[in-house]
C-alpha cells in the first residue's frame, strides 16, 4: 500500500499569445471542481487523495482537458504555463471576489507578489508526531523540490535573474516559522500567531511546507509541500512526488533521519541553525535552481542542488522499487539531465531574447502533451 497523494494545481488562463486574462469567476460558476484564487487571472483545481500513480496521472490531466474545452467555448482562450505573470500585468490586482475581506487583506498587504501559479503536493500521514517529523525533514530539503520545479524566470516580459521569480518574491508568512518539535508545539505556535495577528486565520501559514488537515492545527492528516513552482508536465510532477513519497517511507523506516536528531550542527542551537541554513538554501535555489550551491543540513557541507538530489535518488530508488513505483520516480533523471522548465526557457531565451516566443511555444507544447497523455493513458483506465 502506498501513501495517499493529492495536488492543488493553480494555473493562469489567457490567450494563445500569452496574455493572461482573468476568467476564474466564470470557470468556477460553470465547471465543477474549480475554485477561485484572490486574483481572477488564475484558477485552482484539486485532485482527490489517491494512492495509485496511474490514477493520479489521469486525475491531473482530465480536469485540464475539461477546462480547455470550456475555455474554447468562451473564446480563443487556453491555459498558460509558468508561475509568474511572465509577459505582463504585474502592476495591477484583479479581484475575483471584491466582497471577500480576506482577499482584500491579501491585495492590500501583498499586492501582485501573491498572484502566482504553483503546485501544492499533499501526502497523507495520519500520525501527528510522524507528520511533524516528516515536515521537519521535508522543510530542510524543500529547496531541492523548488530546484526541480522552477518555472518562473520571467516577469513582465523580462528575465529577472532568478529561476523561480515566484519564490524569490513570494511573501513567506509569518516571516519566521520554526521547525515544529511536536504536534503540541505546532498547536501552541499557531494559537500564538493568531493572537499576535501575524496569521489572519489558520490558512494564513505560507511556508515551504506545512502540516494540514480538516481542523488545523488540532486535527491533521497530511503534509503539504507548497514551495514548488507550477509543473505542467504531469510525468515530471509525478516523479517529484515519487521522490517525496520515497523519502517519507525512508524516514518511517529510519526515524533517525529526523534533522533534529541526525544533523551535526550544535545541539543547543540546532533548530534555529537549521532554519537559517534552509532559508539561505531556499533563496539560492530560487536564484539558480539545480545549479545552486547549497549547504547540506546534515553537516553544513556545500553541495550543488542537482548533485544532492541525485544522492537522495540513489538512496530511495530501492524503496520505490520495492513498493512498485520506481517507474514513476525514474523520469527525475531526465530533469537532472536536461534541466527544469526555467533552465530550458532561459536557454531558448539566450538564443532569441524573445520572451514572447518562449511562452507561446510552451503554451502549445503543454496542450500537445496533455492531449497525448489523455489519448494514450487515461481512456483505457476510465473504461
Amino acid at each position: 500500500m502506498l501513501l495517499s497523494k493529492g495536488f492543488e494545481v493553480e494555473m493562469y488562463t489567457g490567450t494563445p499569445e500569452g496574455e493572461i486574462v482573468g476568467l476564474s469567476d466564470r470557470i468556477v460558476a460553470d465547471l465543477e471542481g474549480f475554485v477561485t484564487e484572490p486574483d481572477s487571472r488564475n484558477v485552482e483545481y484539486t485532485t482527490p487523495p489517491l494512492c495509485s500513480y496511474d490514477r493520479l496521472l489521469c486525475a491531473l490531466v482530465q480536469p485540464r482537458q475539461k477546462l480547455r474545452a470550456y475555455l474554447q467555448r468562451l473564446g480563443n482562450y487556453t491555459i498558460i504555463p509558468g508561475s509568474t505573470l511572465s509577459l505582463g500585468g504585474s502592476d495591477r490586482f484583479y479581484r475575483s471576489d471584491p466582497n471577500n475581506p480576506y482577499h482584500g487583506y491579501i491585495e492590500q498587504t501583498y499586492g501582485t507578489k501573491v498572484v502566482t501559479a504553483s503546485i501544492h503536493i499533499n501526502i497523507g500521514i495520519n500520525d501527528p508526531e510522524l507528520l511533524m517529523r516528516a515536515c521537519r525533514l521535508v522543510r530542510v530539503e524543500a529547496p531541492l523540490y523548488l530546484a526541480l520545479s522552477a518555472s518562473s524566470p520571467f516577469i513582465d516580459g523580462q528575465a529577472t535573474g532568478n529561476h523561480s521569480s515566484r519564490w524569490a518574491t513570494f511573501p513567506k508568512t509569518p516571516s519566521y516559522v520554526p521547525l515544529f518539535q511536536s504536534h503540541k508545539h505546532f498547536i501552541q505556535w499557531t494559537e500564538e500567531q493568531l493572537v499576535l495577528g501575524t496569521m489572519q486565520n489558520v490558512r494564513h501559514l505560507w511556508s515551504s511546507v506545512r502540516p494540514n488537515g480538516n481542523r488545523r492545527p488540532y486535527d491533521l492528516n497530511r503534509l503539504e509541500l507548497r514551495i514548488c513552482d507550477l509543473i505542467v508536465d504531469p510525468i515530471a510532477l509525478l516523479a517529484i512526488t515519487a521522490l517525496l513519497e520515497a523519502r517519507i517511507w525512508q524516514l518511517m523506516a529510519d526515524p533517525s533521519l529526523d534533522p533534529l536528531e541526525r544533523s551535526s550542527l550544535p545541539a543547543n542551537t540546532r533548530a534555529e541553525d537549521l532554519i537559517a541554513l534552509t532559508e539561505a538554501n531556499e533563496a539560492a535555489a530560487a536564484h539558480q535552481s539545480l545549479d545552486a550551491q547549497l549547504r547540506h543540513w546534515e553537516d553544513g557541507r556545500v553541495i550543488r542542488a542537482g548533485e544532492w538530489i541525485a544522492e537522495i535518488y540513489q538512496e530511495v530508488y530501492a524503496i520505490a522499487k520495492k513498493r512498485g513505483f520506481s517507474c514513476f520516480l525514474s523520469p527525475l533523471q531526465k530533469i537532472l539531465r536536461e534541466g527544469n522548465t526555467s533552465q530550458q526557457w532561459l536557454k531558448l531565451h539566450s538564443q532569441t531574447s524573445d520572451t514572447h516566443s518562449v511562452i507561446t511555444q510552451a503554451i502549445q507544447a503543454m496542450a500537445d502533451q496533455e492531449r497525448e497523455l489523455e489519448d494514450k493513458l487515461c481512456q483505457p483506465l476510465v473504461a
